[in-house]
């Protein structure tokens, strides 16, 4: 739907993209913000102590989001487009690599039936590392790496700031993050937990599958006349991002279950590892190189793959728990 109305409707992208905040399209926020309330109002946030002895988790997730996924993405970035003339959807590609996912994994978690604790710590984790290594990964990738690799490349100056990031953190995780603990600590302690669990958190359960639908008719519609007219270059790109995804996802889950981890804690690692924080992506991108640059494009064809992947992949998921682990979520085989 959202390819088909930038398509056919090509100025609604400039209309849509006129009103923004902080370089992000103001209907794209509102989305995200919608999106992302429902599973951060759903944590247990009066739990999140237990997770304080997790250090192999957190270990596990820190190499996972922050060694293998931004190495993984660059090296692919390079298989796929070693020409210098491609420098640009190289250059994009490793953007949405570095950019590790605070916002629709929570979504994916979610129907998954992941925990949703420590989701919400890994979120937080990943913002913190995304708002400290996120410029200086970008400089060290495209301006740095680049002729290193290929002499008669020309290397990118990328111009990103930590405040930038730390902008767009705060802005796309910061409000809902809030809403949700307030809507925790308050209805919780003023309804029961039994209510917030059984009465309230269904209610408002729906609001995150609205919230990514209109994001997603949003942002394709963004670039619909450019998916369209340019079919060819989306498959150049999906290609790459599709072995990513499940790369990320697959390692991920073979690594958990190898290390002893629940279904539930394998579930959120794996989606955390194979998602991506496309807002940021695309925001940097923009900011960087233009809405019109080839860079911005590529950072778009990033949620059109994942999307429908990472659904897939939930149901993958679901599978696998039914055939790898027991009723109680431990590995049928654990060797932890």
């Amino acid at each position: 739907m959202g390819v088909g109305i930038g398509y056919l409707f090509p100025e609604i992208a400039d209309i849509l993209d006129s009103i923004k905040v902080f370089k992000v399209s103001l209907p794209i926020a509102i989305g995200l913000l919608v999106m992302m309330y429902p599973p951060l109002a759903k944590v247990h946030y009066d739990e999140l102590g237990k997770l304080k002895e997790a250090k192999k988790m957190l270990g596990t997730s820190l190499l996972l989001n922050w060694a293998i996924g931004p190495v993984l993405m660059f090296s692919l970035a390079w298989i796929y487009f070693p020409d210098p003339a491609d420098a640009a959807f190289r250059n994009g590609l490793i953007l949405v690599g570095l950019a590790r996912c605070i916002a629709m994994v929570l979504v994916w978690n979610m129907l998954a039936e992941g925990d949703c604790e420590y989701c919400a710590v890994l979120v937080a984790l990943n913002s913190i590392f995304q708002i400290g290594m996120y410029a200086a990964l970008a400089y060290l990738f495209i301006t740095v790496m680049t002729p290193v690799i290929s002499p008669s490349s020309e290397a990118a100056v990328v111009d990103i700031t930590i405040g930038f990031i730390a902008q767009n953190v705060l802005i796309f995780l910061g409000i809902p993050f809030a809403a949700g603990v307030a809507s925790w600590y308050l209805l919780s302690r003023r309804k029961g937990r039994e209510w917030y669990d059984t009465v309230f958190a269904p209610k408002i359960s729906p609001l995150a599958l609205l919230g990514l639908l209109f994001t997603i008719v949003v942002m394709f519609s963004l670039q619909g006349e450019k998916i369209i007219d340019n079919p060819f270059d989306v498959v150049r790109i999906a290609l790459p991002l599709l072995t990513y995804f499940l790369l990320m996802f697959f390692v991920s889950f073979l690594l958990s279950y190898q290390l002893g981890f629940t279904y539930s804690q394998g579930a959120t690692q794996s989606f955390t590892a194979a998602s991506n924080n496309f807002e940021l992506a695309i925001a940097v991108a923009i900011a960087t190189f233009g809405i019109a640059s080839t860079e911005a494009f590529t950072t778009v064809i990033g949620p059109l793959m994942e999307v429908p992947v990472l659904i897939s992949l939930v149901n993958v998921a679901l599978w696998i728990r039914k055939r790898y682990y027991r009723s109680d979520g431990r590995p049928k085989i654990s060797r932890a």
